[in-house]
């Protein structure tokens, strides 16, 4: 489904519709936007790194901040965040001076680990391929950087 079209009311049996109504509908439209709004989360341009190293082992904030290039400290935080809200970061405080947080990814982000891999792998596979498209594309079109 592409972000420009986003009403899914059409999609749903016209008798369904009518049979339970707007319930139906607006079901329907919340189920929708739920989907879309986890593939935008794990879709992010901070989750894929930040889920890929909490599916190696528990990884604490500073360790986050150095192996996920070019991420801010506060992005980090609201990243770890919504991954914590969304069920695929488990946080762990330890109560020590300075208190110790460590992050870890769930059983339902480890799943998703395998499908991170291969797409990650497919973007480095074929960066090089998709600039040189680009450049084609821009000469082609009399667009320049």
């Amino acid at each position: 489904m592409s972000q420009g079209h986003t009403d899914v009311s059409e999609q749903v049996p016209a008798k369904r519709a009518e049979k339970n109504g707007a319930e139906c509908v607006h079901a329907v439209q919340a189920r929708a936007c739920t989907v879309r709004e986890v593939l935008d989360r794990v879709g992010g341009k901070w989750s894929i790194g930040i889920l890929v190293e909490a599916a190696q082992g528990p990884v604490r904030f500073t360790e986050l901040e150095r192996s996920v290039e070019g991420i801010s400290r506060r992005m980090l935080t609201l990243t770890l965040r919504n991954l914590e809200r969304d069920g695929l970061l488990k946080r762990t405080v330890y109560p020590t001076v300075p208190p110790k947080v460590e992050y870890v990814a769930t059983d339902m982000a480890r799943e998703l680990y395998d499908t991170l891999l291969s797409l990650t792998s497919w973007a480095e596979r074929y960066r090089e391929a998709i600039a040189a498209a680009r450049e084609a594309y821009d000469r082609e079109h009399g667009k320049t950087n």
